[in-house]
């Protein structure tokens, strides 16, 4: 079972062709291009064990099936207008357009007259309006209640794109490439969509069509279409003809639906290019199940399932040297997304005629991943290996570069919003020296109270007031800079409360995550007091560097950090750079050159500690270190930390083919059960 792919370039010309018998069509496909993991229901990969079993191929269709020289030889989800599925429009009130020609006009006219519409792709629902109605998209916020998080957009062709967006030639190849993930680009000067697309961002997320429903949408439209999950937020993709009906009835002015049946739900993969380099963010449509070559020292680990983390969830079947991860089935915390991960585990056991040998899990002990393997561990009396958060992240990124199994330990780099530790406290900024088998914790950020708990990942005005306590007279700073946006709003809030907690350890977890040093930052200069998603304030920072203001003004470079050197464990202390950030704010610089100042200074002290680790501890890791975990999808610091890596002689691995974030954990968990497991054995 391959990964579904977009629209070839021949099927797109058939479909877009007046003489050819697939003119109009909207499930065009051969065997280079369409579903594939989206319609399979069992092995061996045949039609009757897809959803395009209830469509017999006519004469024509068989005849290509049948000759060795077409190229829909043997492609299983084949059909034309005569035999295949086919498409309709419906309104709430129970009205239908028929006929794909009259369906798409339909649609096209109705995206043109602002209207909202639930569209049913290949793996899943989507829910579309005009990108550049500033009107339509509010609508579309209110009704879907994603009140901030960006849009992803779809444009017809890399000439529109390119209005809105800089289009480097890698990104363009990406964007075109048979996966078609989304690709965040920076957004240019030239043409801009609704504001409302993505509030508070300085990139966009944009897409190209990949079926040939969407090219017949778009084609002529002139302008690009949102097109994000057909979903309230937070619950899982809509892949049902009635459950659409039923969950997006009340967001949609009118459902695009047709007749074959989604069997595996599939989100669309999001990507970006770093320097040159193609970094995934979100493993799905167009990537799973592909699976992955591990590194030499693999082929004789058992059988693995890796059950991933909570947030961002996937899993992983490791086995014979490859790794098959599963595509991105969203936060655990959703019971729906929780069932629709149980199912999808079962499925590709079946696909992939698996029977895992142990099982891997996070240390987490409240991570619902962690409770189903660990039960499932108990029934079938299998081994359940618990790997701490961060290892995972670092092993993830060694598999994914390659490092063979028996290779030397690197220095891992760990930097995220946070992560169970070993020692059962919230780690998140980690310094590990690390193998696939074990590591060794050498440095970390300087752990910080988190006033209220998850209270504080909601409210990065709490994280800032704890920095703030914790780095000088935060009262005295409150007084002098009491005319700053985010003293007045500390005003309004319960600090004599908080100071109690605080002093008496109440509810305020202690935390050396890098994510919430970027979350108080983004409530300092005024940017996010309160996140309505994930990673909000430190996405909004990042979209604030004004990348040339430091050139413009050379003597003033990056704010300090302290490297404090410990007898087991070295820290990096933020507490120096708020004097001079408030004071920054105080003399009315600008927030593009403060976030600058925040970046430059954050990869400066990373650099620095990373090279005096590597002269007191005499190299064990041979110049080798590895970047991992969610801070690492900031273009900014990602690209800036490499930069001085290697020009002071480092080799530096950072993720690919796997997500930094949270969906590499699955992989990381099974590369160091499956380590572990071969040592063992001797």
């Amino acid at each position: 079972v391959t990964a579904d792919a977009a629209t070839c370039a021949p099927c797109r010309a058939e479909t877009l062709d007046p003489s050819n018998r697939r003119y109009g069509y909207p499930f065009t496909n051969c065997t280079h291009c369409g579903p594939r993991l989206s319609i399979v229901r069992r092995i061996p990969y045949d039609r009757r064990h897809t959803s395009m079993a209830a469509f017999p191929m006519c004469a024509d269709c068989a005849r290509e099936y049948e000759d060795p020289l077409d190229r829909r030889f043997h492609a299983q989800p084949n059909a034309c207008p005569a035999c295949g599925p086919r498409i309709w429009l419906e309104t709430p009130d129970g009205e239908r357009t028929e006929g794909q020609g009259d369906a798409i006009d339909a649609i096209r006219s109705l995206l043109r007259q602002g209207r909202i519409l639930a569209i049913k792709g290949i793996g899943g629902f989507h829910l579309a309006c005009d990108a550049t109605d500033e009107a339509a998209v509010r609508r579309l916020r209110e009704r879907k209640r994603r009140y901030e998080k960006p849009f992803a957009l779809m444009a017809e062709n890399l000439a529109v794109i390119a209005r809105y967006c800089r289009l480097e030639p890698a990104e363009a190849e990406l964007l075109a490439s048979p996966a078609a993930p989304i690709v965040l680009l920076r957004a240019s000067a030239a043409e801009r969509v609704a504001d409302s697309v993505a509030p508070g961002q300085a990139s966009y997320g944009f897409m190209l069509p990949y079926t040939p429903l969407h090219h017949l949408i778009l084609h002529e439209l002139g302008v690009p279409i949102v097109l994000t999950s057909g979903n309230v937020s937070e619950e899982p993709q809509c892949t049902d003809n009635l459950e659409a009906r039923r969950r997006l009835g009340g967001i949609a002015d009118a459902i695009v639906q047709h007749d074959r049946d989604i069997v595996n739900r599939l989100d669309d993969a999001v990507a970006r290019v770093i320097d040159g380099r193609t970094q995934l963010l979100r493993r799905a449509r167009g990537y799973a199940p592909a699976p992955l070559s591990l590194p030499e020292g693999f082929e004789q680990a058992p059988r693995v399932l890796a059950l991933g983390g909570e947030l961002k969830s996937t899993f992983c079947l490791l086995r014979d040297g490859q790794a098959v991860m599963s595509q991105h089935l969203g936060d655990l915390e959703n019971p729906a997304a929780y069932a629709a991960y149980g199912e999808a585990i079962a499925l590709y056991e079946g696909l992939f005629e698996y029977t895992p040998e142990r099982l891997a899990v996070d240390l987490h002990p409240d991570y619902l991943s962690t409770k189903l393997g660990r039960e499932r561990g108990a029934q079938a009396d299998l081994p359940v290996n618990g790997v701490q958060h961060h290892h995972a992240h670092i092993a993830a990124c060694l598999a994914d570069n390659g490092v063979p199994l028996d290779a030397p330990p690197v220095l891992g780099i760990a930097l995220d919003g946070l992560g169970f530790g070993a020692d059962g406290g919230l780690w998140g900024g980690e310094f590990l020296l690390a193998d696939y088998r074990q590591f060794r914790r050498l440095a970390a950020f300087r752990p910080v109270p988190m006033p209220g708990g998850a209270q504080a990942v909601r409210e990065p005005w709490r994280m800032a007031y704890a920095y703030l306590r914790g780095a000088g007279d935060c009262a005295a700073w409150a007084r002098r800079y009491a005319h700053l946006p985010y003293f007045e709003y500390l005003r309004t809030r319960p600090t004599v409360v908080l100071d109690q907690a605080l002093e008496a350890g109440i509810n305020c977890p202690v935390t050396s995550a890098c994510g919430r040093l970027f979350d108080a930052v983004a409530a300092v200069t005024g940017l996010r007091q309160a996140v309505t998603y994930e990673a909000q304030g430190a996405m909004e920072l990042e979209a604030a560097v004004d990348a040339g203001s430091l050139d413009e003004r050379p003597d003033e470079t990056g704010y300090t950090f302290i490297i404090e050197r410990g007898k087991s464990l070295w820290h990096l202390d933020a507490k120096t750079l708020w004097p001079a950030l408030l004071d920054d704010l105080d003399r009315g610089v600008p927030i593009g050159f403060v976030a600058a100042r925040f970046h430059a200074g954050l990869t400066q002290a990373l650099a620095k500690l990373i090279r005096e680790l590597t002269d007191a501890h005499d190299n064990p890791w041979q110049g080798r270190v590895a970047l991992s975990g969610g801070v690492f999808q900031n273009a900014v610091i990602s690209a800036g930390l490499r930069r001085r890596l290697e020009a002071s002689g480092f080799e530096v691995f950072a993720h690919r083919q796997v997500p930094p974030n949270d969906g590499g954990l699955s992989l990381g968990q099974a590369a160091v059960a499956a380590a572990r497991a071969v040592a063992a054995r001797g």
